[in-house]
């Protein structure tokens, strides 16, 4: 598939002729490719733009983003592509953590958001939430791409492929090099353009936050999934997945996501945390 359009280097593919925008957003160690299955579905009712995040594509120099760096790189392809109107973000991942700090910043641009499996990752109270074991699996799998990351070149490659096997990654191997690991490398090491600046995600537009719920720790807290689905507007819904249930399990995915967007405002009722079918 041929990009439509070329941003600060970017490939930024569009499909659909939707009078909205889904702009979509993938995370480690993933490319614009995740998102296959919910374009296929989607481009009949919207316009949906994706992309391989900053750095992440494997047949690019190899380069970190900061912070500040990636979201200029995200204005610019939103404002490039958004018809003078607002976007839906779907995001998963990094992509969350990328987008929640872009909608933050960037409040006038986004209409509604479709987060995947990343809430409050980074909170005490997520970190509360977590057993020793647990706390010990997150640093052990972070620590170890970020590593990766230091190492480069065949060995950090070989040492990030690894990893994605024993996580269980659903990612084609081909696309995979530790060039996406300097998020982790930012994050644990304290480096360059570190994430300290983020800021806490509090949503004033509907927000419907879908996460798996057989992965050995969660990536949200109680509070934070209760807090929102209590939200007008806003919905909450588990499934019976791993970290990417969007791959997984495509068409309930797809089901939720479309019912969600034809009628984002939800009663009280409606907007209480769903089980899995």
């Amino acid at each position: 598939m041929q990009p439509a359009k070329v941003v600060d280097g970017i490939d930024v593919y569009i499909e659909g002729e939707g009078a909205e925008t889904i702009v979509m957003l993938h995370g480690w160690p993933d490319t614009y490719r995740l998102w296959d299955a919910q374009v296929a579905e989607l481009k009949h009712r919207y316009r949906c733009v994706r992309f391989t995040l900053p750095g992440f594509d494997i047949n690019q120099p190899r380069r970190s983003y900061s912070l500040n760096a990636m979201m200029r790189v995200l204005l610019h392809i939103v404002n490039s592509i958004r018809q003078k109107q607002k976007v839906i973000l779907m995001l998963h991942d990094w992509g969350c953590v990328f987008g929640y700090e872009f909608y933050m910043r960037n409040k006038e641009l986004v209409s509604a958001i479709v987060g995947v499996d990343i809430g409050d990752a980074q909170s005490k109270a997520t970190a509360r939430a977590r057993s020793v074991g647990q706390k010990m699996m997150v640093a052990g799998y972070q620590s170890t791409l970020a590593l990766a990351w230091a190492v480069g070149g065949p060995v950090g490659n070989s040492m990030t492929k690894t990893m994605a096997r024993v996580l269980g990654v659903p990612s084609p191997r081909e696309y995979i090099s530790s060039g996406m690991n300097y998020p982790y490398y930012i994050l644990t090491a304290g480096a360059a353009g570190s994430y300290n600046s983020l800021v806490p995600f509090v949503p004033k537009v509907p927000v419907l936050y879908i996460y798996g719920t057989n992965k050995p720790f969660m990536f949200h807290s109680p509070q934070w999934t209760e807090n929102l689905a209590a939200k007008e507007g806003c919905k909450v819904v588990a499934m019976e997945t791993d970290h990417w249930p969007m791959v997984r399990a495509p068409e309930r995915f797809n089901d939720i996501v479309i019912q969600w967007l034809d009628k984002p405002a939800r009663s009280d009722d409606e907007s209480e945390q769903e089980d899995a079918a």
